[in-house]
């Protein structure tokens, strides 16, 4: 089963089934003039119930047009390579620092393989090249006609290297991906996602200040939705980013073990998320959309990489 939302005439969202959970993985979907867009299908695992919620809304997988990436990581656009060969008409849009390994994921696979292990399939199901003919590669200030719009590509990163967000100037709506950080529906709590190995905190506040600027109406978050006050939930982030990442840097320089770290993070984040929401499965569920492993070894990785004077 998938669940696709009407959000706003020709915006639609799709919230994959991702390790059991709803509401925790996303799809955007773009309709409009003859052309269907989707904005980060998602990972393999996820493919067939992408293909059944675009049915459910009505089309037809086969006339997509286009499908676009605000990044590579598995869970955004793992699916590409299977996808495009069940839609003959589209092309996929990515930036130029990505491009290369849609087209060849060997070293995509091979480095998520050493962390996932026996669980890679399950986590992300297949990972095929995207054929290089189809991939059109996106830059910064890039406008794109895509589904009836007018969208503003802005490179933003930070979270990571090959990251761009969608910008609809006319309604106001922005396609955010992860730059603008993880905040599940209901809940008050908005979470850094910061795995290795691009995490880069000065180039990610430069970002959110890309995103402040063009002062949205509502940011589209892949974890997950909308959210209506984009300046609040933008500054929240920063406050977290930097909040987290001093906090790890303390740590560190106590000379504590990645695994301490974890517990230690864990010990002082999950109250505070606790105290915002009466559901305890809250916790669980903002673990699989970024889980503290990952945060951990991201800005541990940072921290040694980009200021190893701070330790």
């Amino acid at each position: 089963m998938t669940v696709i939302t009407q959000l706003r005439p020709g915006t639609w969202q799709i919230s994959l089934p991702f390790q059991g959970e709803y509401d925790i993985v996303g799809s955007y979907l773009l309709v409009g003039e003859n052309e269907i867009a989707i904005i980060d299908p998602g990972p393999g695992s996820t493919a067939e119930a992408l293909l059944s919620g675009l049915r459910e809304a009505g089309y037809n997988p086969q006339d997509v047009t286009h499908l676009i990436a605000t990044h590579i990581h598995l869970d955004h656009a793992g699916a590409m390579g299977s996808l495009i060969q069940q839609m003959p008409r589209a092309k996929v849009l990515v930036h130029s620092n990505g491009a290369p390994h849609l087209i060849d994921p060997s070293k995509v696979v091979a480095s998520a393989t050493r962390i996932y292990g026996e669980r890679m399939q399950t986590l992300w199901g297949a990972i095929e090249p995207v054929p290089q003919e189809r991939v059109h590669v996106i830059e910064d200030e890039d406008v794109l006609r895509v589904a009836g719009r007018r969208l503003e590509v802005h490179y933003t990163p930070g979270h990571a290297i090959h990251h761009v967000i969608f910008f609809d100037v006319h309604s106001g709506e922005l396609f955010a991906g992860d730059v603008a950080g993880v905040r599940l529906q209901g809940i008050d709590y908005v979470r850094p996602p910061t795995p290795p190995p691009d995490l880069d905190l000065e180039a990610w506040s430069n970002s959110i200040d890309t995103l402040k600027r063009l002062r949205p109406d509502v940011l589209y978050l892949s974890h997950f939705g909308p959210t209506s006050n984009p300046a609040i939930h933008l500054s929240r982030l920063r406050e977290q980013l930097s909040a987290w990442g001093d906090f790890v840097l303390g740590a560190m320089r106590q000379e504590k073990s990645e695994s301490e770290i974890i517990d230690l993070l864990v010990a002082q984040m999950d109250p505070q998320l606790q105290r915002i929401t009466a559901d305890p499965r809250s916790l669980h569920r903002y673990e699989i959309a970024t889980n503290y492993a990952m945060t951990v070894q991201g800005y541990m990785r940072y921290w040694k990489k980009k200021h190893p004077e701070r330790l």
